[in-house]
């Protein structure tokens, strides 16, 4: 007589690692069992490097250097001018509500809002190029997901609750894309709207979906800066959606961010 009992599908092997780096704590969700130790260490080595390069806390960073005209952009390290030239890009698409050397009161170089969400998915490169191929990274809620935690099954990203920490606002069904929040939430009002030198309004929170961390961090931070109205300009970059909580506490998003949102 054939056997026709059901038999459990076999859940994938699971590695997190987690660790404080960049001013946030990293965890990294791997479901391939292949892929060697080694290759999370180096990862995660990576990620410690970017952060010694682009600290603005830490006085000798090259970032910091750069920014009291102790080093040229030739003296630094490739890295650097690769960023610059984002947060350049970045500038010109926001029409300047973002800008490197106008981020902080000081009027200090801070590229921090494009920095995390690039370290972020070379670090993914990195591991696909290990063999990863299910996994996410989550950098204190800016997420980048390849594949699937398990068969027949997408990862799945809360967006935290602008007033209470331990609540979400929305969960998002994610395959093969990134999710990056800029908000008030942990530091305050600390995102600058360049144009005025004030601190950005208008929004509590703003999340980008889409294929790139770079971006969807970048269109995050920038969309931020410009209040409501980011929210549109957010969206309107292809293959990105949006979805916005107003300082009066009303979400607005994109149909494309609906169609992430679990329901």
């Amino acid at each position: 007589m054939p056997d026709t009992a059901i038999r459990p599908m076999p859940v994938a092997q699971r590695r997190v690692r987690i660790e404080p780096v960049m001013g946030t704590v990293i965890a990294i969700d791997l479901r391939d069992h292949d892929v060697p130790e080694a290759a999370i260490d180096a990862t995660l080595a990576w990620l410690h490097e970017v952060d010694h390069r682009f600290s603005t806390y830490q006085a000798d960073s090259e970032i910091s250097r750069l920014g009291r005209g102790e080093l040229t952009v030739d003296e630094c390290h490739a890295d650097v001018a690769t960023v610059l030239s984002l947060c350049e890009d970045l500038r010109a698409a926001s029409g300047g509500a973002f800008n490197a050397w106008r981020a902080r009161p000081d009027g200090r170089l801070d590229p921090s809002g494009v920095v995390k969400g690039w370290a972020v998915e070379m670090a993914a490169g990195m591991l696909a190029h290990a063999g990863a191929r299910n996994f996410s990274i989550n950098a204190g809620g800016d997420v980048i997901a390849r594949g699937c935690p398990e068969a027949g099954r997408s990862w799945r990203v809360g967006i935290r609750h602008p007033h209470n920490p331990d609540a979400v606002a929305v969960v998002v069904d994610v395959t093969d894309m990134a999710v990056a929040t800029s908000g008030s939430y942990e530091r305050g009002r600390h995102i600058l709207d360049a144009r005025s030198g004030e601190p950005a309004d208008g929004l509590l929170g703003l999340t980008v979906a889409g294929p790139s961390l770079t971006l969807a961090d970048a269109y995050a931070t920038a969309g931020f800066a410009m209040g409501k109205s980011g929210i549109g300009w957010a969206a309107a970059h292809e293959g990105y959606a949006a979805y916005g909580i107003t300082a009066t506490g009303h979400a607005f998003y994109s149909d494309a961010f609906a169609a992430l949102i679990v329901t």
